[in-house]
């Protein structure tokens, strides 16, 4: 059941949103794209949508929100590796969840490798003959691509095998080896230098998995610490002030995200709920997956706070994420001065023995 016309949950509130006036778009030859975006916000449909979701995340800055941002789909491969440099660089974002295939390619493209465009139509036989991979119309060279694994292997060999990692601390340590040698600045690289976060709940499920099992067949047993990811999130959540969350696409970075705004009674906490939230998905609800799930839905689960303000924009991400994050490009640097990152302090070696957790940061 939809909520009522002045529900928080609605995209926002005055022109463009319910009650307010439709804006007929006007054509300027100078319009910067925070412009174009504020004007999309005023007329319907998807155009309106991806219009709120700009002015969400600029109210999510400027409540000093933590925002957390999750990354599934091929979003690097497709060129949108710039893009989140830019967030995580100009502190758009503060903790990055993201499938293990996107932290590949972004390996791949920071040792200075290309992905090039291909045709999606074309023939998958001859390409597998030439030993070039298709993700739809990108392309990459097989021989290259076995080169960035090597380099994942490599490092995975220089790791101490007789404890465990959670995965925000084996990219953090990725991202510090990648810089040394990286060719264009990364994810794993920006994130390293700027104090971002990374974790990948599902790293097995990718080239990274791959490289760390062939360490282990090579004798070095390097083991991820998942159910530590887990508390550190969940910590991040309850000892916000507010939080919001962007999601592009969905899968386990959506919910390793929005399970953390329901899961604070592990610290004896009532959840408060995420307070701001952005979806950029081409799935739908009624199939019932978790990528095309509504925040309505979550908010069922008190995930989403009762009085969040949230958007889904159903527009394929290559177009709406460049879009969103010029226009705040543009249009939201006062909200970003002067923010923090969140503050961790996850003593491991008391907690495993039972002798402390999380201290908290005033």
């Amino acid at each position: 059941m939809n909520p009522p016309a002045d529900h928080p949950g609605r995209p926002g509130h005055g022109a463009g949103a319910e009650g307010g006036l439709i804006h007929p778009f006007p054509i300027g030859e100078q319009t910067t794209t925070a412009e174009t975006v504020g004007r999309m916000a005023d007329t319907a449909f998807q155009a309106r949508n991806l219009g709120q979701a700009a002015r969400i995340w600029d109210a999510a800055l400027r409540d000093e929100a933590t925002i957390f941002f999750g990354l599934a789909g091929a979003m690097v491969p497709a060129g949108m590796r710039p893009v989140i440099v830019y967030l995580i660089e100009n502190r758009l974002i503060d903790v990055i969840v993201s499938t293990g295939a996107n932290l590949y390619h972004d390996v791949y493209e920071s040792l200075g490798f290309s992905h090039a465009a291909g045709d999606p139509e074309g023939d998958d036989v001859r390409l597998a003959h030439l030993r070039l991979l298709r993700f739809y119309d990108v392309l990459a060279p097989e021989h290259e691509f076995s080169r960035g694994e090597r380099f994942c292997t490599e490092f995975a060999l220089t790791l101490d095998g007789d404890r465990p990692y959670p995965t925000r601390e084996y990219f953090q340590l990725f991202g510090q080896a990648l810089a040394a040698v990286a060719k264009e600045e990364g994810i794993l690289t920006a994130a390293a230098k700027h104090g971002v976060p990374v974790y990948c709940p599902a790293v097995g499920d990718s080239v990274h998995g791959l490289a760390v099992a062939e360490a282990r067949l090579r004798g070095k047993r390097i083991v991820f610490d998942i159910i530590g990811d887990v508390l550190e999130l969940v910590h991040l959540s309850v000892t916000a002030k507010k939080s919001a969350v962007i999601y592009i696409g969905g899968g386990t970075p959506k919910n390793f995200i929005q399970q953390s705004g329901a899961a604070c009674y592990l610290y004896d906490r009532d959840p408060p709920g995420h307070s701001y939230g952005i979806q950029i998905t081409m799935d739908q609800p009624q199939w019932g997956g978790l990528s095309g799930c509504t925040f309505e839905e979550a908010q069922s689960w008190r995930k989403i706070a009762p009085d969040a303000r949230f958007v889904t924009v159903n527009v394929e991400a290559t177009v709406a994420l460049p879009l969103i994050v010029s226009a705040l490009a543009e249009g939201s640097q006062s909200a970003i001065k002067g923010r923090r990152l969140p503050e961790l302090d996850w003593e491991w070696e008391k907690a495993a023995r039972g002798q402390g957790a999380f201290s908290e940061k005033p």
